[in-house]
């Protein structure tokens, strides 16, 4: 589903990713990145949506070599993408902003999408007038608009309670499978992640540490350290 081959990214002598590689193999999989602050995480994300050209390595989704493709381009071919922080219309309905968008991407199930995430008792709010947790899933809708196989959410959770962010994984755990998509989530509240993802990616100063299962990932030792 997702392949990445010895990804780098540069700026200047810095080195954000430093050959990078992790596979997802299948659809309907949440796969976690964790790692510490610097560890390359976002810069990983920005690398295969397009928004960050890599120095060195290859993106596959599919099983397409999609390295040289634009973010729209990647957008219309079935990736999206969400970001630390909620990109949302403040001052639009919830419900009106997501018909704007469904009707760009020829989305067909919109209402599927309303109910996976619980968001029909927000549907005809501003989304400036609605509890920050549930913009946070206005802001995962959007993300999952237009029937992408490859979603890519960059802290979804940042900002929410403990108890809201065991709630928001649990929606997408349920979402990524009902609607057969890959998403790749990078998350500081490590419990979530283990507790919900599939399979797990550590990073550390822009190189892999380990890639795995949680159980294989939490075991290893310079995880560990």
């Amino acid at each position: 589903m997702l392949r990445v081959e010895d990804l780098s990214v540069s700026y200047g002598n810095v080195k954000a990713l430093d050959g990078v590689s992790l596979e997802v193999a299948q659809r309907g999989v949440l796969h976690g990145v964790i790692g510490p602050n610097g560890a390359g995480k976002s810069t990983l994300m920005d690398a295969i949506t397009g928004r960050r050209q890599p120095t060195r390595g290859r993106v596959f989704v599919d099983g397409r070599d999609i390295t040289q493709q634009s973010v729209v381009q990647r957008r219309r071919s079935g990736m999206s993408r969400s970001f630390q922080r909620t990109s949302i219309f403040p001052g639009i309905r919830v419900g009106e902003q997501l018909e704007l968008v469904a009707s760009q991407l020829g989305e067909k199930d919109l209402a599927g999408i309303v109910d996976a995430l619980e968001l029909g008792a927000v549907y005809d709010d501003v989304a400036d007038s609605i509890a920050y947790g549930d913009q946070r899933r206005v802001d995962i809708a959007l993300a999952l608009v237009g029937q992408p196989s490859l979603m890519l959410l960059d802290e979804p959770a940042a900002g929410l309670s403990t108890t809201e962010t065991v709630a928001l994984f649990e929606h997408l755990a349920a979402v990524v499978r009902q609607r057969n998509v890959t998403a790749l989530v990078v998350e500081h509240d490590v419990d979530a992640v283990f507790r919900f993802c599939d399979t797990i990616t550590a990073l550390d100063l822009g190189r892999l540490l380990a890639s795995g299962t949680p159980a294989e990932v939490r075991g290893n030792p310079l995880v560990i350290a």
